[in-house]
């Protein structure tokens, strides 16, 4: 079995965040372009699932969100170079914009589309996991943000 760090899936996790029938997008500059995704992106070292998804919100958006939902996990695998990913993607609520805050990186801005404007941008979509997210979204798929366990401890050690 191959055990090289590219052979592994990467772990993600993204933030859906809808507010007067309009969800949070960015546009971020790939190899391919400009694209349109949710905020979203790797999990860091020590943090939570959930915990990740909000820091991506607010780093790539400049808005505070909180999850309160898993919509779903999901397995894709990038055709141009194979690499897989898994993510995790919450359903969120906009808390507030933090005005003034710098983007990430390679993010050039967030904006606020309906669902129709979504769809019809699919073309610019980073991947398919941005309009199957907000499918499952509005299809109501919801399950407790804690179905997902921290779990800490050693091997052998039982913990409640």
């Amino acid at each position: 079995m191959d055990k090289s760090p590219s052979a592994r899936p990467a772990v993600t996790v993204a933030a859906i965040v809808e507010r007067d029938g309009r969800y949070l997008l960015v546009r971020e500059e790939t190899d391919h372009g400009l694209r349109l995704n949710q905020p979203a992106g790797h999990l860091e070292p020590g943090e939570s699932l959930a915990d990740g998804a909000a820091r991506e919100a607010l780093e790539e958006t400049a808005w505070r969100v909180e999850p309160f939902a898993l919509v779903g996990i999901y397995r894709w695998e990038a055709p141009d170079n194979g690499e897989t990913f898994v993510r995790f993607a919450f359903a969120a609520r906009a808390l507030a914009e933090v005005r003034g805050r710098a983007l990430d990186e390679g993010i050039v801005d967030s904006l606020w589309l309906g669902y129709e404007e979504i769809a019809a941008r699919r073309a610019e979509h980073r991947s398919p996991l941005v309009l199957r997210c907000i499918h499952d979204y509005r299809a109501g798929r919801r399950w407790p943000v804690d179905i997902v366990q921290d779990v800490g401890g050693t091997p052998g050690e039982a913990r409640r």
